[in-house]
């Protein structure tokens, strides 16, 4: 066997993979701002929670049933059961499950979900070191998140021009990433991995555009490469050395060289951008919550003023205005819940009709309500000048106007809540994963809140990693 640590004539020198690397593998908690390590924390425990409301999600059963028929070690577990598979299976299936509710978390610069490649592979990482305490796995959470949020935001094309979902493109780096951290990869071994990541990298976006399934399985995708990009790494197989930013690299290859290399670098150790993550507050793409806020804000002047819509018009920037308000009529009366999760008419509908949008209104259930649709139909989209340019790459803002009985009614969101300006409190966080826990089909005892909390908040001080998986077995 090779031994990858052994290698002299790895040249990813000037790589921002060799950058990356040294980071990653000297990454200790004590070299971290408290603050740092409570947001790795905190991503850790909004994504087992949108696991638990994933595991009674359409496709996740199918997925779970086939890995298990396919038998192998019994390496590592699938989150919100008994059953164990190898780790990158268990990795490939949690996954699909955090990200099938489309409640996790986004960068929204970046515009990419970051936890769904990222947890799932640690934790596997972590069943597989028994030697990977709880700083570990909190320094391999740290080590993935911060990469894929640091490869979005220096990535100047956005997703509907490129064509590819950054939380499985880069997902595939940062889960690599967060896997090498846990398993104790050295510098070398993590240019390596990362290499080996970069000949399976993926995930497109013609997969929202096609209201498929597998919009939900490319995290999951992203998750497995982690761990078996370490795996062979550790085999000693020798992937490509100068992933990013050599000739045939990902930036040239997959985003026609349209990147910053200093937004990749800038303050690496010491300013964090997975500081900068967004947590949901409604379960469907985040194209649609400042929409959803918008119309929130519209119910309460309808209310005071007993008034009446006749119709809505929501001005949103480019990608907004691309992947959840258009095909029109598949916007306005969505046949499957992924059209629901993305469609701003809809949503805005929820929003207005029920004063909430949460998981119930994503469900076959939901989807019926013609109340709803009635509503859904007479909410239309534009494209708005001034927020496409100063917000093209980014989260659009929305302008909702509503015409009334009682005249115009507008209210204008730049900020969505759950951004850090605009954060949820932790009993906002406590009270979303009750709601996941509510839909997750399982039998969950009344301490459950309180159990992942505590064991997250002591997670520091866990001698092995995989303590973790005791608060979400069922």
């Amino acid at each position: 066997m090779a031994n990858i640590a052994s290698i002299h004539d790895i040249r990813a020198d000037g790589d921002f993979a060799a950058d990356y690397a040294a980071f990653v593998s000297g990454l200790t908690l004590d070299q971290m701002p408290q603050t740092v390590v409570a947001a790795a924390k905190a991503n850790l425990f909004d994504t087992l929670a949108c696991a638990t409301a994933g595991a009674s999600a359409v496709g996740v059963g199918d997925l779970k049933a086939l890995v298990t028929d396919w038998g192998g070690k019994p390496e590592a577990s699938i989150w919100c059961s008994s059953v164990r598979v190898p780790a990158h299976h268990a990795a490939w299936v949690n996954g699909m499950m955090a990200h099938a509710r489309d409640y996790d978390d986004t960068h929204d610069g970046a515009v990419l979900h970051a936890g769904v490649s990222v947890i799932p592979a640690a934790v596997a990482a972590a069943e597989l070191n028994p030697n990977a305490t709880g700083a570990d796995l909190i320094a391999g959470i740290v080590a993935g998140l911060e990469l894929i949020c640091r490869l979005g935001v220096a990535t100047s094309i956005g997703i509907i021009e490129s064509g590819f979902m950054y939380t499985s493109l880069f997902g595939h780096f940062a889960a690599t990433a967060a896997a090498a951290r846990v398993a104790g990869l050295d510098r070398n071994q993590t240019i390596n991995a990362l290499g080996v990541a970069y000949s399976q990298a993926a995930g497109t976006h013609q997969v929202t555009r096609d209201a498929a399934l597998t919009k939900r399985v490319q995290p999951g995708f992203a998750a497995k490469t982690g761990l078996i990009s370490v795996a062979l790494t550790k085999a000693g197989i020798r992937g490509a050395q100068n992933t990013f930013e050599g000739i045939d690299g990902l930036f040239r290859s997959y985003l026609r060289e349209r990147y910053d290399p200093d937004a990749l670098r800038d303050g690496l150790g010491e300013r964090y951008e997975f500081l900068n993550l967004s947590y949901k507050p409604y379960p469907c793409c985040r194209f649609n919550h400042t929409a959803i806020d918008a119309a929130l804000i519209i119910r309460r002047e309808l209310e005071a003023r007993g008034a009446t819509v006749h119709a809505l018009t929501a001005r949103v920037n480019k990608q907004a205005f691309e992947a959840v308000c258009t095909p029109v009529a598949v916007r306005k009366r969505p046949a499957t819940i992924v059209q629901a999760q993305f469609s701003l008419p809809y949503t805005v509908a929820c929003a207005l009709h029920n004063g909430a949008v949460g998981l119930r209104a994503f469900t076959e259930e939901g989807l019926r309500d013609e109340d709803v649709l009635a509503m859904s139909s007479r909410v239309n989209a534009e494209l708005d000048a001034e927020i496409e340019r100063n917000w093209s790459r980014n989260i659009s803002p929305t302008q909702l106007i509503a015409e009334t009985d009682k005249g115009l009614i507008e209210a204008r969101v730049d900020v969505p809540r759950g951004h850090p300006k605009s954060p949820m409190s932790l009993a906002d966080f406590d009270a979303k994963l009750t709601d996941c826990l509510t839909i997750s089909g399982l039998d969950w005892p009344g301490t459950a809140v309180t159990t992942l909390r505590q064991t997250i908040d002591e997670l520091h001080e866990a001698r092995r990693g995989a303590a973790i998986l005791e608060a979400i077995t069922r």
